[in-house]
């Protein structure tokens, strides 16, 4: 029997989709970060696709139940990261992440996930160091005001 040699394939990195929550208050504009359920990071919401929705959709509904937020989701992703997810069975997989901006019209006192996390708006350079995807502090550090 005969092994190929060479490269040890690849696997495709999984893929997850985001929502980049924000708002301008007072002139500034501002971000909202949530805390990881598990180790207790700051991240942007984000999950698999769910059933039956687009990708904007799922990141529209992750904003919801992450971070108790409702708006205007994009409708194209503005950018993309990856990182290194933890899976159930202490093994790690690279996913990417496609990220949505939802201008956020209405914020929730009660959400579904309110117990598990906390929510916190910010400017995006202040996200920028409390984040540790670099791809998502390159996003935030390039965020600015339009005009």
């Amino acid at each position: 029997m005969a092994f190929a040699k060479g490269k040890k394939r690849k696997k495709r990195a999984l893929r997850q989709y985001a929502a980049l929550p924000y708002t301008v208050r007072d002139g500034e504009l501002l971000v909202l970060l949530v805390t990881s359920r598990e180790t207790g990071r700051w991240v942007i919401p984000k999950g698999w696709l769910k059933k039956q929705l687009k990708p904007s959709g799922t990141a529209a509904a992750e904003a919801f139940e992450e971070a108790g937020v409702r708006g205007d989701i994009a409708r194209k992703p503005i950018a993309s990261f990856e990182y290194s997810k933890r899976l159930s069975d202490e093994k790690r997989r690279r996913c990417r992440v496609d990220v949505f901006l939802l201008a956020v019209h209405e914020e929730l006192d009660d959400w579904p996930e309110k117990s598990e996390r906390r929510r916190e708006w910010m400017p995006p350079t202040e996200a920028a160091d409390c984040v540790t995807e670099a791809g998502l502090v390159s996003l935030l550090l390039a965020m600015r005001l339009e005009g």
